[in-house]
């Protein structure tokens, strides 16, 4: 679901062409669940979870409430969908610098990536550091499984970390959760305040901290 440097307010979707037209079946199915998945996070990102409704989603995307059903079983389930493509687009994007040669300057792209993800789309940033804590028991296990997957990112780097200084000592299971809770917080902190423009300027500070946790002192004073 890209909406990166797009994300804008009263975006619509553009209804396909009329009439005969040689998009194939499957092509029609992608632009309309597409759009369904864009539409839902705005509305829920400019007028909050609770006031969106379906009719409102499908207004948006401009799609048939019939077509709507045939993707999603219901608003919680599009919205989660929404959440769960746009999470993966950010994972995969710093899983790739994985192949950086030295560890910490990964992190330091994957820091600038993951912060401008979420500045450059704010009704995303909104509706999943604010509103995905109204949607209830599923809306919580779809935030421990995107949790998991970055703590993984984590503890990669630990690791790579302790393959080139043996003398670290074994990491804490519980610090890729608390990194991973803390940068949230951080986050939504921003959002929750008005002020998701000054996010990439926490870049520094925020990578100095995560080599100090996932290292040492001595060695954030080395690299950093």
């Amino acid at each position: 679901m890209a909406m990166r440097a797009e994300s804008q307010q009263g975006w619509q979707g553009a209804p396909l062409p009329r009439g005969r037209h040689k998009l194939s079946a499957d092509t029609v199915r992608a632009s309309q669940r597409e759009r369904a998945l864009r539409a839902m996070v705005e509305c829920v990102g400019e007028q909050g979870w609770a006031k969106t409704t379906v009719p409102d989603v499908v207004a948006r995307a401009r799609v048939s409430r019939n077509s709507f059903y045939e993707h999603f079983e219901d608003k919680t389930a599009c919205f989660l969908a929404a959440l769960d493509e746009a999470a993966r687009d950010i994972l995969e994007g710093m899983v790739a610098l994985g192949a950086e040669p030295d560890w910490i300057d990964a992190l330091r792209q994957g820091m600038r990536e993951y912060l401008r993800s979420w500045q450059e789309q704010p009704a995303l940033c909104r509706a999943y550091f604010v509103e995905l804590a109204f949607v209830g028991p599923r809306g919580v296990a779809q935030r421990e499984h995107n949790f998991a997957q970055f703590e993984l990112i984590f503890k990669v780097l630990a690791d790579r970390a302790r393959q080139e200084q043996r003398s670290l000592p074994e990491l804490s299971p519980l610090l890729p959760r608390l990194l991973v809770v803390g940068v949230t917080d951080i986050v939504g902190e921003a959002v929750r305040a008005g002020e998701l423009d000054s996010l990439v300027e926490r870049e520094d500070e925020l990578v100095e901290l995560i080599v100090r946790l996932l290292t040492d002192d001595a060695t954030a004073r080395k690299r950093l």
